[in-house]
């Protein structure tokens, strides 16, 4: 993971030259009340101490959840095509947040990579590099929930590919140790590097979003500390000149507090992480569970399958929701990102496994047949957010028996986290496909006592 990323930086010089104090003068100082200097001040200022004990067990489990993730993400198509400078998002299966975004993906490379590049003397500590991926995680958190729009499942651009840059950004600067002026002209340069259309979901070039936010969060930072300068109001409402609402219209934003005042609470702290227990769209996680619950009457405990002789019609009560309805997805990104082909999978197996996006089990006659059975309704009941929506399944068998799934809360929701053994599974699944076991067990442990490592290298040096 570390070496792929440095290609994408090889090219910047020496990191100690970063690290010189910043003395020149602006000329044009953002005020001092400004949302924007109100940013840049509290990426600044945050401390280690600043971390409570659950905000550091949480972030460790996010840090855990996406190496493994982005290990056997470097196994897929898409990263030997694109994607050698971050493999997290290459099959849908990192974490996921509310409001909807995909939080460590864009911030952990970046950590990682800038970290990486830190002369000997001068790594990080595994607490400086928690608090820098925790600064990264919160102005996402604090900048989507600027705005009731960012609250739904996206239909104009992915969230990661704007704020994930601006998170990026935001982690290295506070890695970098940069003052409050140039921790806000970072977030400034970050905003004009940022978005992608939602148009490209379910395509070989989503998973570049989350690789490009990564890398031009850090390429922002770097500029910063080199002294480029942007809008000290990039964050601001400016009637008229559009900032950052130029992404979310009914942007309304407001101050962060500065942590020196003591009253600041992280954002993870009030909400968990979303995991992914299979590799596709948070969406597909209700119906799924849904489907499943209706296999299990229809099957039993035991392995087995659902034969299609048995089904009349499927009907979906799901979000309305474009780019996640495609009746039949012809490939394994766009069955990622369809209701009906995981419930269907869920329906005939039980489950959706790693292996139910593979061509041999995409094709199955009697996944086909299942598909060609679906209707799907929206109801009004049913919102387009992941903090308010359900997934149901109902099932009109052949003899006219009605069999009904619902799913309100899947496991791995923020709501209802997977276990630390869960997500140690998950990991241990992912990581082996890469890596030997022992090894394996060394990144468990290492990523458990980040917080009490005197530096990160300990973590890099089982990444190379």
């Amino acid at each position: 993971m570390i070496s792929t990323l440095q290609k994408t930086i090889r090219h910047l010089k020496a990191v100690r030259v970063l690290h010189k104090p910043a003395v020149e003068v602006l000329k044009h100082p953002a005020p001092e009340d400004t949302v924007t200097a109100s940013f840049g001040r509290f990426i600044s200022e945050m401390k280690p101490q600043h971390l409570s004990p659950v905000v550091l067990q949480r972030s460790k489990r996010m840090v855990l959840d996406s190496i493994g993730v982005g290990l056997i993400g470097s196994t897929t198509d898409v990263f030997e095509l694109a994607l050698q400078h971050c493999q997290t998002h290459s099959m849908d299966f990192d974490d996921t947040w509310h409001p909807a975004t995909h939080p460590s993906g864009a911030v952990l490379p970046a950590v990682l990579a800038l970290s990486d590049m830190m002369p000997a003397h001068n790594k990080p500590s595994g607490l400086d590099f928690l608090l820098a991926f925790n600064v990264g995680i919160e102005i996402q958190g604090r900048l989507m929930r600027f705005s009731n729009e960012a609250h739904n499942i996206p239909k104009r651009f992915h969230p990661p590919s704007v704020v994930g840059t601006m998170g990026s950004a935001a982690a290295c600067a506070r890695l970098l140790s940069l003052d409050a002026s140039r921790c806000s002209h970072a977030l400034a340069i970050a905003a004009s590097l940022a978005g992608a259309p939602m148009a490209n979901a379910a395509t070989q070039s989503k998973p570049l979003h989350i690789g490009n936010a990564s890398r031009l969060g850090l390429e922002a930072a770097l500029l910063a500390s080199r002294g480029l300068q942007a809008s000290p109001l990039v964050l601001d409402a400016v009637a008229g000149v559009a900032g950052f609402n130029a992404f979310y219209e009914d942007y309304v934003p407001q101050p962060l507090e500065s942590p020196s005042d003591g009253g600041h609470m992280f954002l993870l702290e009030e909400q968990d992480m979303g995991f992914k227990r299979f590799p596709a769209h948070l969406g597909m996680h209700w119906v799924a569970d849904a489907a499943a619950s209706v296999h299990k009457v229809l099957v039993g405990v035991d392995p087995g399958t659902v034969s299609p002789a048995q089904v009349q019609d499927i009907l979906l009560r799901v979000p309305q929701s474009k780019y996640i309805n495609r009746p039949f997805p012809e490939s394994e990104h766009e069955a990622r990102h369809s209701f009906q082909f995981n419930a269907c999978s869920a329906l005939l197996d039980g489950e959706v496994t790693m292996q139910s996006f593979t061509p041999a089990a995409m094709s199955r006659p009697d996944l086909l047949s299942l598909l060609r059975r679906v209707r799907v309704e929206h109801p009004h009941d049913n919102p387009a957010n992941f903090n308010r929506m359900y997934g149901e399944v109902q099932v009109t068998l052949v003899g006219g028996d009605i069999l009904k799934g619902r799913c309100d809360t899947f496991y791995g929701h923020w709501r209802n986290p997977l276990t630390n053994e869960s997500l140690r599974k998950k990991f241990r699944n992912n990581a082996e496909v890469v890596l030997p076991s022992e090894k394996v067990e060394m990144l468990v442990d290492v990523v458990e006592e980040l917080d009490g490592l005197g530096d990160c290298r300990v973590l890099l040096s089982q990444l190379q």
